[in-house]
Parts: C-alpha cells; structure tokens; sequence
C-alpha cells in the first residue's frame, strides 16, 4: 500500500511527541509537571454550559448545522466585532462560524493555493500555516522573527519575487508561541503590504483577549482597507476555556468568507448548533469574567517568569497569549535543553525548534496548568542551575 506524498512528507504533530513523552515516563510511575501544551485548566463557565444543556434539547439542534453556522452565532460575532473593535461587519457575508480556528486556518489554503503556489508564514508559528499549504500543494517561504524586532514580522525581509508570486501571507499577533504584541502600526503596514502584491492577508487572532498589564491587543480589521484584503481567525478556546468545544469564527473581507464556506461546504457539515449557542454565551459573558480569568494567568506568568530568571534563563513577561518563551543557555540545543529538563526534574516544556527553525535556541512553557502544579513544576525547576 502506498500512501499520498502529502502523508508520506507529514512531520508528526508537535504535541503527540510531547504527549508520548509524558506517557512513557507515567509508564515508568514518574509523576510529570507539564508546561508543554497550551490546553487551559480552568472548566468552561457555568453559563456556557449552560446554554449547551438548553441547546442540545432543541430538535432543530438535532439536523444537520449551515456550514456558514446559525445566522443568530454571526449575528453575535458581529456584535463583538462592533463592541471591542469598532469593526462594522455583515454577519451574512463578513462572518463565518468555525470548527475551531485550527479548522479555519488549516482550510483557508484551500481557498487561495493552488500546487506550486507560495504562501509567506513567520518561522517561528503554529504548525498548521504551513501543513495547510503544504496539504494544498503549496509551499512555505518562512521569514524568521527576531527577537530584536519584537518577533513582528520584517516585510524587508521577504524578497520583492516571493512577494509577487505569494498567494497568503499569515501573521498571528499576539503570537504564538513568543507571546510577542503588534501595534496598530503594524496591521497598518501589513495591510498595505498586502495590497501592494495582491496577497490574502490572514491573520491569527486566537489571544486578543488573552491579555495582561491592561494591554487590549487590537484587530487587523481595523487597519484602513484591511476589509479589502484582509480575514481573521478568533477561537473562543483559549478565551472562555473551550478548547474541546471547538467553537470559532472567521471575518473580513466577503470574497474571502464565501470562498472558505464554499470549500467548507464541500468538506464539514458545519459545528453543531448546540456548540454555536454555546459560543453566543460566552460571547455573552461579563469582562469582570474575563478580567478575572486573565488574572489568574497573569498570576502564573509571573511566578514561571522569576523562577526562570532566578535559574539563569533569561524570561521576559508577555502582555499576551498563554506562553513563556525564552532563550536556553548555551551549549544546549532546544531539544537537548528539553530533554534535561525532563530527565533531571522531571518537567516537561516544548522545545522551540518545534515551531520552525527560527525557534532552535529557544523554549516555550505554557501557563494552563493547575496552579498547585505549577508550584510543583517551579520547585523542580528552582533546583536547577544552568546560568552563569
């Protein structure tokens, strides 16, 4: 039997290395500390669940969900849309409801990238920019993030040739996995990058509301004509702990939503009505909620990011995202760093190369983990001494 060269080529997903790893040490009787996935600890509020228990004794819940989602979901997107950012948009044509936004992300390279297409993505990222591509028989022109420049993307850094064959470009802010913030100056200059090379602006959105030291991270859609070119990814995973709900939603430009609904169409069934009225919930939920959510990781951010230093590895606190990233010390690789951490303390953290060459030198530790193991993982790592 052989397999398409699409599945032949696949690297194994970053997390089920990591997964295993945590397997054969319990196999072993070894309690593991694991910094290494970004999965949030803390349940799904009460009123989310709520409406999940109301929505799933709906008949109409029982049949077959629109791919685009309820028109009453869209409807509620646009509101938060109006609300938070100042962002106009037609709920009809401008917003589409998704199977997280890992499924959005990963379809969109369906809509824009035909075999041998180019799509320009920071390095490092999450995985599935590149594997969506790579799926659509595209391939990835990587533009390294620089810690001197605040891990936002360099457009001097693309050459002006790979500008003009590009099809997408992917930026993510606050990122994934530095925990870097953009300015609105940024969006600003991405979006007339974009139109200067006739490129699909995508942008990750997952971690605006995931946000600390009153920072409020702000929506490429209100750059002046991102609504030309430009498509956004939210999930209401990280921000109302929903990540096995799987509850998300693309906007912007309508040619771009009409393009991923008809491929998704083709492909899903849509996510169940029951789960999008558990989106309008949280949507619906109180900012004291997520002021108070959001505290409880700036909490924990702070203990990882004084333990760290205090062991000789140089952290700076993010104002976004869920993630420590810092440089290892040298003489170790990403992956060596890692492993010791895991075979002296018994710790697990996600190695940066994971995310793309330009992460090798360089650790990401999530903070959604319960806080007593946190506290557990921060004694085992204070034994460490790896600095000068």
């Amino acid at each position: 039997m052989k397999f398409a060269e699409r599945v032949e080529n696949l690297p194994p997903y970053l997390f089920v290395g990591i997964s295993r790893a945590i397997a054969a040490k319990k196999a072993q009787g070894i309690d593991v500390i694991s910094f290494g996935i970004g999965d949030p600890d803390m349940q799904t509020p009460d009123p989310v669940l709520n409406a999940l228990v109301a929505g799933s004794k709906k008949p109409a819940n029982h049949k077959y969900p629109e791919s685009e989602g309820l028109p009453e979901f869209r409807a509620r997107v646009a509101k938060f849309y109006d609300d938070r950012f100042g962002v106009k948009l037609d709920p009809a044509t401008e917003v589409i409801n998704l199977i997280g936004a890992k499924e959005g992300i990963a379809h969109a390279a369906l809509c824009f990238i035909d075999p041998g297409d180019i799509s320009i993505s920071p390095d490092p990222a999450y995985p599935v920019y590149e594997i969506g591509t790579m799926f659509a028989g595209g391939t990835t022109h990587f533009v390294t993030l620089k810690e001197e420049n605040g891990y936002l993307i360099d457009f001097a850094d693309i050459p002006t040739d790979v500008a003009k064959k590009a099809k997408t470009l992917w930026i993510n802010y606050p990122n994934n996995p530095t925990g870097a913030i953009a300015p609105m100056s940024f969006f600003d200059e991405a979006v007339k990058y974009c139109k200067e090379f006739d490129i699909a602006l995508l942008h990750d959105a997952a971690y605006t509301e995931v946000t600390y030291d009153g920072y409020v991270a702000p929506s490429v859609l209100q750059a002046e004509g991102a609504m030309d070119i430009a498509m956004e990814f939210h999930s209401l995973s990280k921000t109302a702990n929903m990540t096995g709900w799987r509850v998300g939603f693309a906007s912007g430009n309508p040619d771009m939503v009409n393009a991923l609904m008809r491929v998704k169409s083709n492909i899903d069934s849509g996510l169940s009505q029951a789960n999008q009225e558990m989106g309008i919930a949280a949507l619906d939920l109180p900012a004291e909620w997520l002021d108070n959510n959001n505290a409880v990781y700036q909490k924990r951010r702070d203990k990882v990011v004084s333990i760290l230093n205090e062991i000789g590895v140089p952290a700076v606190a993010p104002k976004g995202a869920l993630y420590i990233w810092t440089p290892i010390p040298e003489g170790y690789t990403s992956a060596e760093f890692a492993q010791k951490l895991l075979d002296e303390v018994d710790v697990v953290v996600t190695p940066g190369n994971g995310y793309g060459p330009g992460g090798e030198g360089y650790i990401r530790l999530s903070l959604t983990i319960p806080d007593d193991q946190i506290d557990e993982g921060l004694r085992r790592l204070a034994k460490l001494r790896v600095g000068g």
